[in-house]
């Protein structure tokens, strides 16, 4: 039976996901817990990588080695880039790239890119689920680095540089390991903030709950896998 890895960054990102699950085991390796069991009559994976490239290309590498993941989703927030689209919608990972990296270094090794396009199969399997529960979808281009993006000059420089639809710190490394294992990926972001000053004040200093976001994601999810 087909492994699907499904991925957060953050407890809140994959807890509505983990209640949902059947037959549940808990196998905690390497500072995670991977949470396996079945949504539905899809043999699910489910796990919180933490915050950062490292620890999500980590995790990734471990789902694909360890648990046989043969096709990967990594579901989250983001701040959202885009005129096209509003808080609450959704950017479905058409491209993933790095915002904060050295492009040609890292396409000297596998999978010799820099640029990560999402599964053509997995984006749509996105797309029309977002279509399905009403959600406002944009297949686009996701930026990933090192930084909570909360003030607008740096939003600015990110613009200049990838002009992307959305900002983020884990898809690019989640795509990169999935892509040099030849393991389909896709990458889900729900627009939690403008990654700027009222961003940074809402979600850091503040504190806020993510979860309406969250449920708009782990939707997105469950209807995703019943359609694969």
């Amino acid at each position: 039976m087909e492994v699907f890895g499904i991925m957060g960054a953050m407890p809140d990102e994959v807890e509505q996901l983990c209640a949902q699950l059947d037959g549940v085991e808990i196998i905690p390796f390497a500072g995670v817990e991977y949470h396996m069991g079945y949504l539905g009559d899809k043999q699910v994976v489910v796990c919180c990588a933490g915050m950062g490239k490292a620890n999500a290309a980590a995790t990734t590498q471990v789902l694909i080695g360890k648990f046989g993941a043969q096709r990967i989703i990594f579901s989250g927030i983001a701040g959202n880039m885009s005129s096209k689209i509003g808080i609450g919608d959704v950017v479905v990972g058409k491209t993933v790239v790095y915002h904060d990296a050295q492009d040609d270094m890292i396409a000297k090794s596998a999978p010799f890119t820099a640029q990560f396009p999402g599964d053509e199969t997995l984006v749509q399997a996105a797309l029309d689920a977002c279509k399905s529960l009403g959600v406002t979808a944009l297949a686009g281009k996701i930026a990933t680095g090192d930084q909570f993006v909360g003030d607008s000059a740096t939003k600015a420089a990110i613009a200049a540089k990838v002009n992307p639809d959305c900002v983020e710190m884990e898809g690019a490394a989640v795509a990169q390991i999935a892509a040099k294992n030849q393991v389909p990926c896709v990458i889900l972001r729900a627009m939690s903030d403008n990654a700027d000053e009222e961003g940074h004040e809402r979600l850091v200093v503040k504190d806020f709950s993510i979860s309406e976001y969250v449920t708009t994601a782990t939707q997105i999810v469950c209807s995703m896998l019943k359609s694969l």
